[in-house]
């Protein structure tokens, strides 16, 4: 059995739906095909602009019949590329005829092991992987997260009526994404602020009936959640105590060893610390959120060039060293000279903008035209939630690549908002914005017009003066 198509996409993550949907609007009549692992993909909605160059959107699950007309799909998985002779071969032994490919197969969850008790650890990946917590947590009292990143903050304080033990690697919490003044507002306005619990959402079946087979559960995947979803999840425990409660965080510390108790059927842990000190602890399982790996399980006919992380290596039109296959998304590594403002971070956003990106490369090849990478990549911007406030970063918001050679202006307003700006020779490099500061489109600007602030001193960030209005 075979199929012929103009472009092939496989992956039905952010990155690979927005590669699909930016072809069939560069080119209407050519046959876009997508290979998906599951029949469930996810897709950008409610996209809002809060700069020039930056948005703020949702994500969305949809049925693959949803795609539109122009995007056929096929439920199955990658297995072989012959990029020479432009096919490719599914694991069920469908052969794909393509003249352009674009893998966005995205990232698998870096699982913490020593090789014991493995199925009381899980990662959080896609929405099956939820699904499995829930339905752990319902007979779960203590919990152990570990990671420092995204999944692990929104999980260390949104699961309620459970004792959370949160295990850190770093000096202070969310460091993936903030510094310590910022790890310090979220904990002290999460201490202090009466926070009301959100009304649960009804919580819907999402992969609207689509049942996995037990023997293919462990190789197939679905896609990567993406922003806020959370919101969407019933996340507690059976604790006796009512709502959220405060997590107990292990600054500087790794788990040493843990193994299963017998008589209690629970985890008994051995937690290491910087200073050598050692402290035991026990919980029902463990949540491994330690980041994400490229996932690209396949063969090819020639061997593509991977970059020091393990993903494919891609220039600035994102395409590998194979003839006519690109990557997006978790899956690839950015080899081009990046811009000054911008670094490879995976994350929903930068999928959404290399699966578009890729898309419109593809696009132009294929019409014989020449393209020019997208704007956005001359600057880093997320948009994400943390704690329930809103967060804005850009540019080196953490001085990354400058070194010890920068300088920092920092405002903060308990419980309000936290501005941090990254200062080099006088010009900002890069910013953290927490809280309705509504100051991106400012920071965006200024970062990009690289305008000299050194006349302005600290006033820059004095809260008297409206720097917004100043500099519109």
């Amino acid at each position: 059995m075979s199929r012929d198509c103009i472009f092939l996409v496989v992956g039905g993550g952010i990155a690979g739906v927005s590669c699909a949907e930016t072809l069939a609007i560069c080119c209407p009549l050519s046959s876009i095909l997508m290979l998906t692992e599951s029949s469930i993909v996810k897709s950008v909605t409610n996209l809002v602009p809060v700069a020039r160059y930056l948005h703020r959107f949702d994500v969305r699950e949809k049925d693959v019949n949803e795609l539109g007309a122009s995007i056929n799909t096929i439920v199955d998985q990658l297995e072989y590329v012959n990029s020479r002779e432009h096919w490719a071969r599914t694991k069920k032994g469908l052969i794909l005829k393509y003249r352009y490919i674009c893998v966005c197969t995205g990232g698998a969850p870096k699982l913490f092991s020593n090789g014991q008790a493995e199925s009381r650890i899980i990662g959080i990946r896609d929405t099956d992987s939820v699904l499995e917590l829930q339905r752990r947590l319902l007979t779960a009292k203590d919990v152990l997260i570990l990671g420092n990143g995204g999944i692990a903050s929104e999980l260390a304080y949104e699961l309620k009526d459970i004792n959370v033990h949160w295990v850190v690697k770093d000096s202070h919490i969310s460091a993936t994404f903030v510094d310590p003044g910022a790890a310090e507002f979220f904990q002290l306005a999460r201490s202090e602020l009466d926070v009301p619990t959100v009304a649960v959402t009804a919580i819907k079946r999402m992969r609207y009936g689509e049942v996995t087979p037990p023997e293919e559960k462990q190789s197939k995947q679905g896609a990567a959640l993406g922003p806020d979803w959370h919101s969407n999840f019933d996340l507690s425990g059976c604790s006796t105590h009512a709502g959220k409660l405060l997590p107990k965080i292990y600054y500087k510390s790794h788990i040493v060893d843990y193994h299963v108790l017998p008589e209690q059927g629970r985890l008994s842990i051995k937690l290491g610390h910087e200073n050598g000190d050692q402290e035991q602890l026990t919980c029902d399982f463990i949540v491994s959120a330690t980041g994400v790996e490229p996932r690209h399980e396949f063969s090819t006919d020639f061997p593509p060039n991977f970059a020091d992380d393990g993903g494919l290596s891609v220039d600035e039109m994102m395409r590998t060293n194979l003839p006519d296959v690109y990557a997006a998304g978790d899956v690839c590594s950015a080899a081009w000279e990046p811009a000054p403002h911008w670094f490879q971070m995976r994350l929903w956003t930068q999928a959404r903008q290399m699966g578009s990106m890729a898309g419109r490369s593809m696009a132009a090849a294929c019409e014989g035209e020449t393209v020019y990478q997208d704007f956005c990549f001359e600057l880093f911007g997320h948009v994400t939630q943390l704690f329930g406030f809103p967060v804005v970063l850009l540019g080196r918001f953490n001085g990354q690549g400058l070194e010890r050679d920068y300088e920092l202006l920092v405002r903060c307003t308990r419980n309000k908002e936290y501005i941090k700006f990254v200062l080099q020779n006088g010009r900002l490099r890069g910013a953290i914005l927490i809280g309705d500061t509504d100051l991106a489109e400012t920071c965006e600007n200024l970062i990009l017009n690289g305008i000299d602030l050194e006349p302005y001193g600290d006033d820059i960030l004095n809260p008297d003066i409206d720097i917004e209005d100043y500099f519109d």
